[in-house]
């Protein structure tokens, strides 16, 4: 008897017949129901009869759980859509890379997907301090060309608009306003964007929700685009300050504060691994590392700046026998050599991370890809920044120290870092260590999906971003 039939009948037998209907009438009624279920298993083609050994309970009967489940869509609320610009806002920029700097050639540094040239194949890392895989001399503006390429890989894309929970903008912002940065003709700085904007007022996707489910990317920090001033003297450009630029979501190497559309994630550094493999052996290098440095600093002094952080420390540590100096002299190459920077941090326990031109800067990065415990002086290095990459338990991986007490001469990052235990030091540095996978871009040149990097986390974060947006517009 089929489970249908059974419920009716137990419910028959609940109910008062209805005056006028005799009970033999529906004592009938209710066999002739169990007649027919029998006969209809009996005839059925697709089940085998049951033989005077057999029960129904032997018959090969798919259980509920056995029956074939409709299958799940993965890309299901993760479909992105990627604009086909003109090559003006992209390629063309790229195929511009003279025009990136006054002082240097920037072309090389756009090849390989941005990454630059492979270091694997030169003279630069002469101490094997880099693996043999996965390592290139990449500048750190090239994110634009970066997240790109890595988009372009993206499991979940797909080209109809309407199925899409996130759009993107593959306009580089970081790489454009870089070739105008000292050009005294503020129109120049601001011509593509503009020309951004009335491109896509002209599209369905932007119409259908005025641009706030799309999201770009820039190389550069904010600071570089939200130009208030109409004055040749004012910096950079003022993409932000564009009205449907505030609908768009911003991710940067650097945000301001107040930008409520803005989001940092981070600045490339030097390892860009194929596989988890790569990962995992570098991590590994990270443990074992001996690091005879308590704490160490790579950057350069201002001297048109006495009242910056960064002069202080570096007068403190060249005075100190636990501190590794590498001073980056105006125009020295040696803080643009990988290896010098990774062998510093390698050898150290901390590493300085003062304010520089912006209060963020990627040495931040390149320090963590080594293991070595960040010591920040400021809280928009990194404690406002990166909200998707960095736990917000800033003690269990860094260390805080007013800029001001420091200045002021009331503390000494020597004798603070030094109040710390090897044990307390080894947990954070695992914590770091750790953390790389997430601090990293993936080489945008293959689909491996088997470890999640930077990218895949700034993704995320924008799918949640709109999710939420879309719960509170709905709600």
């Amino acid at each position: 008897m089929g489970a249908l039939e059974r419920e009716k009948l137990e419910r028959g037998t609940k109910m008062k017949p209805p005056l006028g209907i005799n009970y033999l009438c529906l004592f009938l009624v209710r066999v002739s129901m169990v007649l027919s279920t029998v006969l209809l298993l009996s005839r059925s083609p697709h089940l085998p009869h049951p033989t005077k050994t057999q029960t129904i309970a032997d018959l090969n009967v798919p259980s509920a759980s056995a029956l074939p489940v409709p299958a799940v869509d993965p890309c299901t609320g993760r479909y992105i859509y990627v604009y086909n610009l003109p090559e003006k806002f992209n390629s063309d920029i790229v195929r511009d890379c003279h025009s990136l700097s006054l002082w240097a050639d920037m072309c090389p540094f756009t090849t390989n997907s941005g990454l630059g040239p492979n270091l694997n194949y030169t003279e630069e890392d002469g101490d094997g301090v880099l693996q043999d895989t996965g390592w290139y001399l990449t500048d750190q503006w090239m994110l634009d060309i970066i997240f790109h390429n890595r988009m372009r890989q993206y499991g979940c894309l797909t080209s109809d608009y309407s199925l899409a929970s996130a759009i993107f903008v593959p306009y580089y912002p970081g790489l454009d306003v870089t070739r105008y940065l000292w050009d005294p003709e503020i129109t120049r700085r601001d011509k593509l964007g503009m020309d951004l904007i009335e491109w896509l007022r002209q599209r369905p996707e932007w119409a259908a929700k005025g641009g706030r489910d799309h999201f770009i990317v820039s190389g550069r920090s904010t600071w570089n685009l939200q130009r208030g001033l109409d004055q040749s003297y004012a910096w950079g450009s003022k993409f932000l300050v564009i009205p449907e630029v505030q609908n768009m979501t911003m991710l940067t190497v650097e945000r301001r504060p107040w930008g409520e559309n803005e989001f940092s994630i981070p600045y490339p550094t030097y390892f860009h691994p194929s596989y988890k493999s790569q990962v995992a052996a570098w991590q590994e290098k990270m443990r074992s590392s001996e690091r005879p440095w308590l704490f160490s600093f790579a950057g350069g002094r201002r001297p048109d700046q006495p009242e910056m952080v960064r002069n202080h420390l570096i007068d403190q540590c060249v005075q100190s026998s636990r501190c590794k100096m590498h001073e980056c002299q105006t125009g020295g190459l040696g803080c643009n050599s990988a290896s010098n920077l990774m062998k510093l941090f390698m050898q150290s326990k901390f590493c300085l991370q003062p304010p520089g031109d912006t209060k963020a800067r990627r040495s931040i990065f390149d320090s963590m890809l080594a293991g070595c415990v960040p010591v920040f002086f400021h809280n928009e290095s990194a404690y406002v920044q990166y909200h998707w990459h960095l736990p917000r338990d800033f003690e269990s991986f860094s260390v805080y120290i007013c800029e001001d007490e420091v200045k002021a001469g009331w503390v000494r990052p020597e004798d603070l870092l030094l109040q710390y235990s090897d044990q307390k030091v080894r947990e954070m540095r695992e914590k770091v260590i750790k953390m790389i996978p997430t601090l990293i871009y993936k080489d945008p040149r293959y689909t491996s999906e088997n470890f999640m990097d930077a990218f895949d986390v700034a993704v995320n974060g924008v799918l949640e971003r709109f999710r939420d947006y879309s719960l509170i517009r709905n709600n």
